[in-house]
């Protein structure tokens, strides 16, 4: 029911509120609603195909090239048994994101998603890359913060980060903990500035909480 609404609430959205560009928030609206729904790989690379579509009919616009970057981070976390076919799937993301942050570098959003590409980069070889993209994560992350320090999905790649990296090295993690449910309880205080922008994370946060309990 709340992706039914979600859909509905982004259709609705685009057909009332915008007088630019009607096509370009339709087509966004139909591709967030498959995003929504996307469960394998292929899902999400067919999903995130239509976000390239998109985009290069659009290209002033950021949001297409975020989505499909975003599409092909989430098929490298999916792809557990070829690292070399995670670094493909995340060398197809860094293009787009390349991009975007040209077209929007000073919105928090694209920045957080680069901080997610380095942290999935990390993924592939935790031993060999943890060094590089800790720092990497970390400084994308940060300039988030700087640009909306109260972006919720900020606050969660920093926690995260910081929670890894105690892991990591075998350090208390209570304090990160307490920063998830914090973090939880005013996750739903946020308003984004439209229906199109990213709404990922409050799952992430909650898986945060289960793992330390």
């Amino acid at each position: 029911m709340k992706k039914i609404s979600l859909v509905s609430l982004i259709m609705l959205f685009t057909v009332t509120t915008f007088a630019g560009n009607p096509n370009f928030y339709k087509a966004m609206g139909e591709a967030l609603g498959s995003f929504s729904q996307c469960r394998t790989n292929e899902d999400f690379q067919a999903t995130g195909n239509k976000f390239l579509v998109i985009a290069n009919a659009e290209n002033e616009e950021w949001l297409p090239l975020y989505y499909h970057a975003h599409c092909y981070i989430i098929m490298s976390f999916n792809e557990y048994k070829n690292p070399d076919k995670k670094d493909e799937y995340l060398d197809v993301a860094k293009e787009s994101i390349d991009k975007m942050l040209k077209l929007a570098p000073g919105e928090a959003e694209a920045n957080i998603l680069q901080g997610l590409l380095y942290t999935a980069r990390l993924t592939v070889s935790p031993m060999d890359r943890a060094q590089k993209y800790i720092q990497l994560s970390g400084q994308a992350v940060g300039k988030a913060l700087a640009i909306e320090p109260n972006n919720p999905r900020a606050r969660y790649m920093k926690i995260a980060n910081e929670k890894g990296t105690a892991e990591f090295f075998g350090e208390d993690i209570s304090v990160y903990c307490d920063d998830a449910m914090a973090l939880y309880d005013a996750w739903d205080n946020y308003e984004i500035k439209s229906p199109l922008y990213p709404q990922w994370g409050k799952n992430q946060v909650v898986q945060i909480m289960e793992e330390c309990n």
